[in-house]
């Protein structure tokens, strides 16, 4: 795949695990242009620590660290059941780790010193399925949702909502901005938003907010 789309990368967050604050910088300062947040940290301590306040799409972690190593880090996660994907950076090709990389399932493995382009292909590569997997996701709901309803105007505001969901599945809008884009009436649209309330597939939380609830579309 030589032509890659980068402009997925916007859509995650990464966290980086190295200890050369020199090569830590430079790498970090190069990615920010390319990927929604990088959190760099320089152990794994800090980098439970952003893990558990943070949603991680993708970990670059490096293997031999000051007094401690990236491979025991994400042996640590998969004990505490966290799944995160990972890429092992190293000046070293021991076999060793490339064995212990292996039994872990990390995804790739690239050797210092990083080659930037490298580095980007192998994040497209693999959160590519991750792209992918989200669009069937977001296909196959509206799918399910359409079938809750009949009305081809109903349908276009079904296709409105499911495309601005954020990562949260929260939609937030109003009567007003959704008329604004789609040729709907107001009346239409307050019994589309109810029917879809009363069926549990939209959940208000606050004004102008609502929560689309994928599962209760698994019921329909």
């Amino acid at each position: 795949m030589e032509n890659r789309n980068l402009n997925i990368l916007l859509e995650f967050n990464i966290l980086y695990l190295e200890d050369d604050i020199n090569l830590s910088k430079h790498t970090t300062d190069v990615l920010e242009d390319f990927v929604k947040n990088i959190y760099s940290v320089q152990t794994s301590q800090e980098a439970m620590d952003i893990i558990k306040t943070k949603k991680i799409d993708l970990i670059i972690s490096d293997i031999l660290l000051e007094n401690e190593n990236g491979i025991d880090f994400l042996k640590e996660l998969k004990n505490n059941n966290i799944s995160i994907p990972a890429i092992l950076t190293t000046a070293y090709t021991d076999t060793k780790y490339l064995l212990d990389a292996i039994q872990l399932k990390v995804e790739n493995y690239i050797i210092k010193p990083i080659n930037i382009k490298e580095l980007l292909n192998t994040l497209h590569d693999v959160l590519l399925p991750i792209v992918q997997e989200k669009q069937i996701k977001k296909n196959t709901n509206v799918i399910k949702t359409i079938s809750a309803v009949t009305d081809s105007k109903q349908v276009e505001v079904v296709k409105y909502i499911i495309a601005n969901l954020d990562s949260n599945n929260q939609l937030i809008t109003s009567y007003s901005e959704i008329t604004d884009t789609i040729s709907i009436s107001k009346p239409t649209l307050i019994k589309l938003f109810k029917e879809l309330t009363e069926k549990n597939i939209l959940i208000k939380t606050s004004h102008k907010t609502y929560r689309f609830n994928e599962q209760a579309l698994d019921n329909m």
